[in-house]
């Protein structure tokens, strides 16, 4: 495999969390998502023993989320589902904040939240993406979870839910990555929909993207690259706003 393809497939996150797919389109979507041999799979929770069943032996990483889409569930919810998602064969946890209480300015309560579901992960050898939804943020609030989720370690800050009123913008990716310690990775998520997309967040410095329609991202690429095309009836809904 060409290791440019690799560069760019290794960013995606395929998102299946529409909450009216079947079961037949999540698992044409996980087919899908193998078959390109992109970084995850984030799926809803209660799919991840089937998910984590069906990557196994490959490359492509089981994730899923956490106090989602919302960011209300209190901290000893969110804590016991990222010890059952992981329990399930979870590999990286992409987690919302409490998004009240960023607004509200509640800072120890926003970093205890966070830091539970991290201290889980970690502890088990596994990943978190801390959710911000920024579309309801102002740049100080960005910037104080940036330096909160620094300060504990967080392994990506992500944009957005993808349910929220807009996604990843290039301002809050230059922002984000400004206010995040070198260790910490960037995850764009809402908006990045084809190749030209994709290669414009990796310049500003992204690492992973939460993408549904990652057929129509890497086709293209593989075209540019010759590499054979893949033929790969998804059978999925409507895209989502990723």
């Amino acid at each position: 495999m060409s290791q440019q393809y690799n560069d760019f497939a290794k960013m995606i996150d395929h998102a299946l969390l529409t909450p009216n797919m079947t079961s037949k389109e999540i698992e044409a979507g996980v087919k899908m998502a193998l078959a390109y041999d992109v970084a995850s799979v984030c799926i809803m929770p209660f799919y991840v023993p089937r998910l984590a069943e069906m990557l196994a032996g490959s490359t492509v990483k089981t994730s899923t989320v956490i106090g989602f889409p919302h960011g209300a569930n209190t901290t000893e919810v969110k804590r016991a589902e990222a010890l059952k998602a992981i329990a399930d064969g979870c590999e990286e946890l992409d987690m919302v904040v409490n998004i009240s209480s960023v607004v509200s300015g509640k800072w120890d309560y926003v970093r205890s939240d966070i830091a539970a579901v991290i201290e889980v992960a970690h502890e088990a050898g596994q990943k978190v993406k801390v959710i911000f939804e920024n579309c309801y943020l102002n740049d100080e609030q960005k910037i104080r979870l940036c330096e909160i989720c620094s300060e504990l370690n967080a392994d990506w800050v992500k944009t957005s839910t993808g349910f929220g009123s807009s996604g990843a913008t290039h301002e809050d990716l230059r922002l984000m990555r400004k206010h995040s310690a070198e260790h910490v990775q960037i995850k764009a998520a809402g908006g990045v929909r084809d190749l030209e997309g994709l290669r414009a967040v990796r310049e500003l410095g992204v690492t992973r993207c939460g993408a549904s329609r990652t057929q129509a991202i890497l086709d293209p690429l593989r075209e540019e690259l010759g590499l054979p095309a893949i033929s790969i009836a998804t059978a999925s809904p409507a895209d989502s706003s990723y």
